[in-house]
């Protein structure tokens, strides 16, 4: 199962969010770029990183960043998000050596553009489900749509996407758990990895999540625990090759 930092950039800087709001910004770093450098240099052998500016612009507006992260990371695996809403934003990103694109809200409102883009660039496109009370949220989480996740998990299923993110956004930032219950049910109705985002907080976040990963979990991204210690990359890098052995 991988572990996956998280580095998301708003105003150029490697920030945290809690519970998506926009006015509640902890700023970590004036470097995304060192700070992925970091993470690798612990082990990682994947990167999630989101552009929250283009998220609410519904643009790329940190690309230029995410370009140097991908330049300085090497062969290691990176996943962007945020204001991906058309083919060019796509393509850009790809050019620019990020291995998966990430679509979200364009995802909900659109959903024959995952269609197209999963046909036009195969293996390289995630759709990101962020959920509040079974619902997905979309525009940054500023909007509560009134679709199901379940079911657009198995409806982008049938498209051909390479993984679905499930975020718990009542939980992203706050540091209380993993919501384990949450991300096994969306797991068990498709066949695709899964991965489990926010809450993640401890080691035994990480413990509960490799207890279940045989039922589709493929990994866990993981944001403010590093950022504030409560979890150590590289111990629980070990960790999890111990358990998965």
């Amino acid at each position: 199962m991988l572990l996956i930092p998280a580095i998301d950039i708003k105003g150029g800087k490697c920030v945290r969010l809690r519970q998506g709001r926009m006015d509640d910004v902890t700023v970590f770093d004036d470097d995304p770029v060192a700070v992925a450098k970091r993470w690798v240099d612990e082990g990682a052998t994947r990167l999630h990183v989101v552009d929250l500016d283009g998220a609410v612009s519904g643009q790329p507006v940190n690309s230029r960043i995410i370009s140097a992260i991908t330049a300085a990371v090497g062969e290691v695996d990176v996943q962007v998000g945020g204001g991906i809403r058309d083919e060019e934003s796509i393509e850009a990103y790809l050019d620019a050596g990020v291995r998966y694109v990430i679509l979200g809200t364009q995802a909900v409102n659109m959903p024959h553009f995952v269609r197209d883009a999963c046909t036009e660039y195969p293996g390289h496109i995630i759709v990101g489900l962020d959920a509040r009370d079974g619902k997905v949220a979309i525009d940054g989480w500023s909007k509560l749509s009134q679709h199901s996740v379940l079911d657009m998990a198995q409806h982008f299923q049938r498209d051909g996407v390479e993984a679905i993110i499930y975020t718990d956004i009542g939980r992203d930032g706050m540091m209380g758990g993993a919501n384990v219950e949450g991300v096994v049910e969306l797991a068990r109705v498709v066949t695709v990895p899964v991965i489990a985002s926010g809450g993640v907080t401890s080691l035994s976040d990480v413990e509960a999540l490799c207890a279940v990963a045989d039922e589709g979990i493929a990994g866990a991204i993981v944001g403010r625990a590093l950022y504030e210690g409560t979890l150590d990359l590289a111990t629980a890098l070990r960790r999890v090759t111990e358990l998965r052995a």
